[in-house]
């Protein structure tokens, strides 16, 4: 079968497309035939040896796809022909999602509802369930809260947007002046333009009664800023910026009752992320939760995707098309389609 795949920890240009020796599925795991895998910054971390993880080389990279179950998988409730898909491959051990056949644990596939696009499945698998994690297990979030989202134009903040309401909770973003109506359009009670010079002034003035969960996708993490902004018993949910070392201003901090946690998708159980596929499930075939933008990529191109991640050089998400098949008018040679 076609893969992208490692032979060593490196650069984007340690990625290979080739052949490599089909899987053979295990007990409790399921033959899938992918159509469609996705590109994230933590797979570049991984790639790179930036978080570890186990792993056995030749390491097919990726975590996230979609597909069609191969074969009838015995006891896994998964039959031939199952639309599916999963957003946990590529680590732990588990061999990753960029191939064209991938074993996948049972517990870890997850239907794709009727008339959902695969592309837009796995283009929010991995935000839509970063989202659902900071609010419920993390955050804690319940109905009537206010919610404030930095970053919320993001894959991962506009997830955020659309799952804090769907779950009762008035929600307050930041984002650019381009991304403003479309964070009102997913829901957002305000929108405040993240370069305002009184962007911290403006957030406590809509918030008269502090904030119950503060969510900063930026990856800034000012937790000074943060922790003067709660309410009384908020949490604020740490997600990103694996480098950072902010200040923590505990008195103020505990005065409040509050908490800050922080949590890796990576960590996340298979239990809270089957808990994440039935929301994020419900709202793609609900048409309220779909991706800001995405560009598709052929799988050989899975190390120019990697590269231009790295170098923030594409807004929205990277897919590698991994199925032969191609729209009508696509062409994938040139590497990029933008949907």
């Amino acid at each position: 079968m076609l893969a992208a795949y490692i032979e060593q920890l490196g650069t984007p240009d340690s990625i290979r497309y080739g052949e490599l020796p089909p899987p053979v599925a295990r007990a409790g795991e399921v033959l899938v035939d992918v159509s469609v895998a996705s590109v994230n910054h933590v797979d570049t971390f991984v790639r790179s040896g930036a978080w570890r993880t186990p792993l056995t080389f030749p390491f097919v990279i990726g975590r996230d796809l979609a597909g069609t179950v191969a074969v009838s998988a015995p006891g896994t409730g998964f039959e031939a022909g199952d639309r599916v898909w999963c957003n946990s491959m590529g680590h732990a051990g588990r061999q990753g999602a960029a191939a064209e056949r991938v074993a996948v644990p049972a517990d870890r596939l997850y239907r794709l509802p009727d008339g959902v696009d695969p592309e837009d499945a796995v283009a929010l698998a991995h935000p839509a369930a970063t989202a659902y994690l900071a609010l419920h297990p993390h955050g804690r979030v319940r109905a009537g809260e206010t919610v404030v989202v930095l970053g919320g134009g993001g894959n991962v903040g506009s997830a955020l947007i659309v799952l804090a309401v769907h779950a009762g909770a008035r929600v307050v973003a930041t984002a650019s002046a381009r991304d403003t109506e479309r964070c009102r359009g997913l829901g957002a009670a305000e929108v405040i333009d993240y370069r305002d010079p009184d962007m911290v002034g403006r957030l406590k003035a809509a918030c008269p009664d502090g904030v119950d969960v503060f969510v900063d996708t930026s990856a800034a993490n000012d937790l000074e800023t943060a922790v003067d902004l709660l309410a009384r018993r908020g949490r604020i949910v740490v997600l990103a910026g694996m480098a950072t070392r902010p200040v923590l201003p505990a008195g103020p901090l505990y005065l409040q009752d509050g908490s800050v946690v922080g949590f890796a998708i990576s960590q996340a159980t298979a239990a809270e992320l089957a808990a994440a596929a039935d929301t994020i499930g419900t709202l793609l075939a609900s048409g309220k939760l779909r991706p800001p933008a995405t560009v598709l990529m052929p799988l050989s191109a899975a190390a120019d995707a990697h590269g231009r991640l790295e170098r923030g050089e594409v807004r929205g998400k990277i897919l590698l098309r991994v199925a032969e098949v191609k729209s009508a008018g696509e062409d994938l040679t040139d590497h990029t389609v933008v949907r």
